[in-house]
């Protein structure tokens, strides 16, 4: 039973007689149509059927079935539809009831048989059925047994200490042959114990507190019969509510009087009874209803039900704006909600949480009686009404939809399998959410495009995904299930998480925070050089283990591949050099083929003499050791060499952070461990020619590598005094400084130190040392990173004194 008022109707016309004479003056039927016009369903219901037993028909069978409808008894109302359309004076209305029963009762496919056994089918009859969507949210609805009767329960709120408040008219039934409310001079004005629109008690609110146990509230509004529709404000500690009243007495006179349904307010003290009753000024018993009120404490609005003048039909829903002065609240004039909302049938049973309006109606396209709509809610508009589907709606009515602030939603409904005629059922969020931050390198969001892959692995199939308004990735995951995500996004590792599941999870949502990492495309991570004699393109033995190393390499990391730039120095001409530095290239080609490395995985460039490490062009004087830094290929080792491919982090380096790229090079250069140490003849500072080869590799790795730092060690060894061995060592630094600055490494990027003779690599003050000894600590080390290692030896920019 969906509509929740009562109306107190009195007929004021003196009746001629006893009631007993009456009624013997009048048949059964006419009488019945009077109740009915009373709005004395049940009373009109038993008369109808009393007068079918004794005179079947076709007129009180429809009537009979009518009355059915009235009181909400879906299924006797199918039946009796099922009586109607047997007789021959069936119209195509009955047959239209009957499809809608039908549906109402889940008997569709049997009303259809019927009709088309008289030759009708059921789109002449413009009646389809329709299938319940499934809600967008995973609910799981269960009889709240504990607060339902074998009658109507229905309007269950929450006052925030634990407390429930629900409406129910479980005193009984009390059946009559005449309603208490009509006037013949003699019957009462009103029944004291039931309501003719039922023959049940009157509805009242009932309270549960939080042991539950369970009382019903009584009505501080004097004169109370019907007390319904509970909406608490935690704020103020006030209950609003619907009453009906008993208008006291009333004049003869020739027309009906009908009392409407009227909002109150009252403040609910400590031992939860109501006190200080308060009228909501809108109200006018004798012109309309104003019922089912929902306080929105955030928004300061009361909303409610009416059929006041002025709306497009039926009951439509309202809103007063309201502000507390005092003890009292005052409200504003009542505002509609507009036709997004309101239609020409009925609209019930308002609420509101977060940016959703929910609501009742029998006037939006539904499955059933009355169906729960759902809205999209701004202070200025309520929008975009929709369905909210299967299970929160069925075939029969459903309202007074709420939700408290663990989402546990609350229902009302006479569907089938309930316990009583209404019942109140709870609704738990059967999905668990899943909120993810996806995030970039600084720690920001990412709110541009990406693409993101869910998988229910347990159920095997694909999850839905969104964005919040933060822009965070949002899902909705079953109970019980294990999920897989794959983000991904163009120039970025995709990342991929097994380890989700709902599987004994007692949280609400499954929260994760991922970072998505640019792919370092053509990232150097090594860089070395090979040599050729004059003239020549084939590999010399001393290249070869810097080639075979890097064979190794990339036969181990697949995400590795070379780059091979060759060069050649500047004699004889243009034409033939570019062909001798291509020639140079393929040989590097064939001979890391031979070590399996296939042809497709190097890149190849050749510049002839266009790119040479010093002074020795054309007609310059050079030496032959300078000429042979020219003759050479440069070797330079790219990870994610394709700038159109997506690769994913290579297995083996799944720990890295590659929002730091550098640390990939120094992996590479830990399993290489081929930074030169540069060597010194006794007392001398100035390089030898292999050093200066190293040192080119050196600067042609920087050259790659603009993010690197290079760190000089200056050393002698421990023969001289202290402070001569101090400046050899500054000079040993800088002379591998300067040689770099020349080859137009910046110089901000050079960070050199000295130590003299007190870091030895052999201590020859303890031990007598070989020359082989003494050589090894006359060095200049070099070292590569990211920032300063702290070091406590000399600098340039510190005083040496």
């Amino acid at each position: 039973m969906k509509k929740t008022l009562t109306l107190l109707t009195i007929t004021a016309g003196l009746l001629i007689g006893t009631t007993g004479i009456a009624e013997a003056q009048k048949s059964r039927v006419r009488y019945a149509d009077e109740q009915m016009e009373l709005m004395n369903y049940q009373h009109a219901l038993d008369v109808y059927k009393e007068a079918y037993a004794k005179k079947p028909n076709y007129e009180t069978a429809r009537k009979t079935a009518l009355a059915q409808d009235k009181i909400r008894d879906y299924q006797a109302s199918y039946d009796w539809w099922k009586t109607t359309v047997g007789y021959e004076e069936a119209t195509g209305e009955d047959y239209r009831e009957l499809l809608r029963a039908g549906i109402l009762t889940d008997n569709f496919e049997e009303a259809v048989s019927i009709i088309q056994a008289k030759g009708l089918t059921a789109d002449s009859l413009g009646i389809e059925k329709r299938d319940i969507p499934e809600s967008a949210r995973k609910l799981k609805l269960e009889n709240v047994e504990e607060l339902n009767s074998s009658e109507s329960d229905f309007s269950m709120v929450e006052d925030g200490q634990g407390n429930k408040y629900f409406v129910s008219d479980r005193g009984g039934s009390y059946p009559d042959k005449m309603p208490g409310i009509r006037i013949d001079g003699r019957n009462k004005l009103f029944s004291q114990e039931k309501s003719d629109y039922t023959d049940r008690g009157y509805f009242t609110v009932y309270r549960q507190d939080g042991e539950g146990n369970i009382s019903a509230m009584v009505s501080d509004v004097p004169k109370t019969k019907s007390f319904s529709d509970p909406s608490y404000s935690v704020k103020e500690k006030v209950l609003f509510y619907t009453v009906t009243r008993d208008p006291g007495k009333v004049k003869p006179r020739k027309d009906t009087v009908v009392v409407q349904v009227e909002i109150y307010y009252s403040k609910v003290n400590a031992e939860g009874k109501l006190e200080g009753a308060k009228a909501f000024p809108l109200n006018d018993s004798l012109r309309y209803s104003v019922m089912h009120p929902y306080v929105d404490e955030e928004a300061g609005r009361l909303y409610f039900s009416s059929d006041m003048p002025g709306g497009l039909g039926g009951y439509d829903l309202y809103y007063s704006e309201y502000s507390v002065s005092g003890d009292s609240l005052l409200f504003g004039s009542a505002v509609p909600l507009g036709p997004g909302v309101n239609t020409s049938a009925n609209e019930t049973h308002p609420f509101r949480k977060g940016n959703k309006f929910y609501f009742s109606s029998t006037g939006h396209e539904g499955f059933g009686g009355m169906d729960v709509f759902e809205a999209d809610y701004t202070e200025a508009t309520i929008s975009n009404t929709r369905n909210m589907g299967y299970p929160i709606n069925s075939l029969a009515d459903d309202f007074a939809y709420r939700e408290d602030k663990d989402k546990t939603v609350y229902l009302s409904s006479n569907r089938k399998g309930g316990k009583g005629l209404d019942d109140i059922y709870m609704a738990k969020e059967m999905y668990k959410q899943f909120l993810a931050r996806v995030l970039d390198c600084n720690g920001n969001v990412i709110t541009e495009s990406y693409l993101a892959t869910f998988r229910d692995k347990t159920q095997g199939i694909m999850v839905p995904t969104a964005r919040n308004g933060k822009g965070e990735l949002t899902a909705q995951l079953e109970p019980e299930s294990d999920f897989g995500i794959t983000i991904s996004k163009p120039g970025y590792f995709p990342l991929t998480d097994e380890t989700i599941s709902t599987k004994g999870f007692a949280g609400d949502t499954v929260k994760r925070e991922y970072q998505l990492v640019p792919i370092p495309y053509q990232l150097p991570v090594h860089v070395d050089l090979v040599y050729y004699d004059l003239d020549k393109f084939a590999i010399r033995k001393d290249a070869m283990p810097a080639l075979d190393k890097l064979a190794e390499l990339m036969e181990k990391y697949s995400f590795l591949d070379l780059l091979v730039a060759s060069h050649t120095d500047s004699r004889a001409s243009d034409e033939y050099n570019i062909r001798l530095s291509n020639n140079r290239a393929k040989a590097v080609t064939e001979y890391l083929g031979a070590k399996g490395i296939s042809s497709d995985r190097i890149r190849l460039e050749w510049f002839g003499e266009s790119q040479l490490v010093n002074d020795c062009g054309n007609g310059k004087p050079c030496s032959e050791d300078s000429h042979q830094l020219n003759r050479r290929s440069e070797l330079v080792l790219e990870a994610f060499p394709d700038p159109t491919k997506s690769y994913e982090i290579p297995q083996e380096l799944k720990d890295m952070d590659f929002c730091q790229p550098e640390d990939l090079f120094e992996k590479i250069q830990e399993e290489i461990a081929e930074i030169p140490t540069i060597y010194f003849d006794f007392d001398k500072s100035m390089l030898r020619s292999v050093s200066k080869q190293e040192l080119e590799q050196v600067g042609a790795m920087l050259r790659r590598l603009p993010n690197l730092m290079l760190y000089i060690e200056g050393h002698t060894d421990q023969r001289g005094s202290d402070e001569y061995n101090e400046k050899l060592s500054e000079r040993r630094a800088d002379v591998v400084k300067q040689y770099l600055i020349n080859r137009g490494i910046e110089e901000n990027r050079l960070e050199y130190q000295w130590f003299g003779e007190t870091r030895p690599v052999h201590d020859c003050n303890s031990v007598t040392c070989t020359p082989a000894m003494h050589q090894l600590n006359r060095r200049t080390e070099l070292r590569v990173g990211k920032s300063s290692f702290g070091y406590t030896g000399r600098q340039k920019k510190v005083d040496t004194m």
